[in-house]
């Protein structure tokens, strides 16, 4: 039977920084859920789930050294210098 190994990522000081400069400018409450990597013992199967930032029912996916952002899964991406502005236009 496999079993499913995960180990957390550790979010940057820079990246982290990043984040609660856009979410104060754009006065949001937000909560931020450290990624990790999963890997599949036995396979060479192996997952990266971003970090999550979730702000007012919203899921974006950031990965370290990354400027593109995800929104609510893979079909929807913004850049990271265009956070502040969508975090202002949500309800």
């Amino acid at each position: 039977m496999y079993k499913n190994i995960t180990k957390p990522l550790l979010i940057s000081k820079e990246l982290k920084q990043k984040i609660d400069f856009i979410c104060k400018f754009a006065s949001v409450k937000y909560e931020l859920i450290p990624g990790s990597i999963i890997s599949i013992t036995d396979t060479n199967i192996g997952y990266v789930r971003p970090h999550i930032l979730k702000v007012k029912g919203n899921d974006y996916l950031i990965f370290e050294n990354s400027d593109i952002v995800f929104k609510n899964g893979y079909n929807e991406k913004i850049r990271l210098i265009d956070l502040e502005t969508e975090l202002k236009s949500i309800d």
